[in-house]
């Protein structure tokens, strides 16, 4: 089958183009800014790729045309496609019917940690020998790419977003991966851009809850008030986790050293196993004990477990440490909502616990843009030592009494005894740090995109 992509540089639609080329099929793509890796990436498969979207791009006409969640109406190879009555499909859809039916789907989900999760799971089953299938929005560790295709297991495992899947298809993606077996992290309110509430995210979680088979399982964290809003009225066998004494599966006696996490994993009261995870912090020890409940679920060895778990390196930006220059360490962090700042600053604090922390945060999801967060963001920061903040990203799109205020946010901060700076962007902020960073310091930069090239930028000015 000739499968095209209109927007196919995009980290998700690139990689999927790829595992369908991996699959057989003829696959070719379109888009505006064609830049490596992933341009180079679809070069060596043989992916054929059009500069810029024109209505040609589809001459022949494919078997199919995906259409990326970013394109909407005004798109000339949109128009092109409905002109011309071709078969289109969103991305979700598209692994719905190519590489999801007739599998065991594992769906990993919540506003924080499905991409750990998904890559732990992922990287478990991959010990075990199974060679699981899997799809997730980063590239892990131990693994070379953040997709695999396999014909070796009947498993896939995929990361579920809760984003809307296409502008002809406003339901949440992961409601098109047909969970066999399902993980909910945690639930709070993100993405503003297309959820009014959190009444909003949480009937899309219902909806997701709903489809997952009688002989299935939903394993959800029992601790937070909202995934267990989100599995009150499911058809499935749900079995709960946590740290609380209400959850079935609990992780007690938790110890930390500078680079792992060890617990003890209980079930109705009673030690099943001690386990030791290559990550830190409460948050994560959540997220392992969650994969743990469904390894145990699929017959996986708590011997297999551990192992799999000390060998386990996490997804680049995910406390991924750049570099130590001049005796300064800086870290990258995905962080872009309060909860995951707080966890991400608790969790270096754990790691450094005597060393100046700073925290360099760029406001630039389509939730932290907004005042939404305005007083949450001004209590997740008591780890740090140090505050920088940049201006609102692309402040210019939303009207002044919706954007967050980082001068307010700034005098918030600092009424809470943190010295706090509010530094327009990348540049000013390098040249801050550079001036007054020690050897022994710790940065920790969080961001969910670029921040104008902060870490090189960081790279130069600390060795000079």
């Amino acid at each position: 089958m000739h499968i095209h992509f209109i927007g196919i540089c995009g980290t998700a639609m690139g990689n999927v183009a790829l595992m369908m080329r991996a699959m057989g099929h003829t696959v070719t793509g379109s888009d505006q800014n064609i830049y490596p890796p992933m341009s180079d990436l679809l070069a060596d498969a043989g992916v054929a790729i059009m500069n810029g979207f024109a209505a040609g791009n589809l001459d022949p006409s494919p078997d199919l045309v995906v259409i990326g969640n970013r394109m909407s109406r005004g798109n000339a190879e949109v128009e092109a496609a409905l002109d011309a009555r071709l078969r289109y499909t969103s991305l979700p859809e598209l692994l719905k019917h190519e590489l999801i039916q007739g599998r065991r789907s594992i769906v990993l989900t919540g506003t924080h940690g499905k991409t750990t999760t998904s890559s732990l799971m992922a990287w478990l089953l991959e010990c075990t020998g199974r060679s699981p299938s899997f799809m997730i929005g980063g590239v892990p560790g131990n693994f070379t790419a953040g997709w695999q295709y396999s014909t070796a297991s009947d498993l896939v495992v995929l990361e579920g977003d809760e984003y809307d899947t296409a502008f002809f298809d406003k339901r949440s993606k992961f409601v098109h991966y047909l969970p066999t077996a399902l993980v909910i992290n945690n639930i709070e309110f993100d993405h503003a851009d297309i959820f009014s509430s959190l009444d909003d995210i949480l009937l899309s979680f219902r909806r997701l809850v709903n489809i997952v088979p009688g002989n299935g399982l939903i394993v959800a964290n029992g601790d937070d008030e909202n995934v267990r809003a989100a599995v009150r009225q499911a058809f499935t066998p749900v079995e709960t986790f946590g740290l609380g004494e209400r959850c079935v599966w609990r992780a007690c006696n938790i110890e930390y050293d500078a680079e792992t996490s060890s617990f003890d994993v209980e079930r109705n009261g009673e030690v099943q196993a001690r386990l030791t995870v290559a990550l830190l912090g409460e948050f994560n020890v959540r997220n392992a004990l969650g994969v743990a409940v469904i390894a145990r679920w699929l017959g996986v060895g708590y011997d297999v477990i551990d192992e799999a778990y000390r060998s386990f390196r996490n997804t680049r930006r995910r406390l991924e440490l750049k570099g130590e220059w001049n005796g300064v360490r800086v870290y990258d962090d995905f962080a872009h909502h309060p909860t995951a700042i707080r966890e991400t600053l608790r969790a270096l604090r754990l790691r450094h616990p005597d060393n100046r922390l700073w925290g360099v945060f760029e406001p630039r999801s389509n939730t932290t843009r907004r005042n939404i967060f305005q007083r949450e963001l001004a209590e997740c920061f008591f780890d740090a030592d140090m505050v920088l903040l940049a201006q609102v990203d692309r402040l210019e799109e939303l009207p002044p009494e919706e954007r967050l205020d980082p001068e307010r946010l700034k005098h918030d901060l600092e009424e809470r005894g943190i010295t706090t700076l509010f530094l327009k962007d990348a540049d000013h902020i390098v040249e801050h740090l550079a001036r007054h960073v020690e050897p022994g310091d710790v940065i920790a930069v969080m961001s969910n995109g670029g921040f104008g090239g902060i870490h090189g930028k960081l790279q130069t000015a600390l060795e000079g």
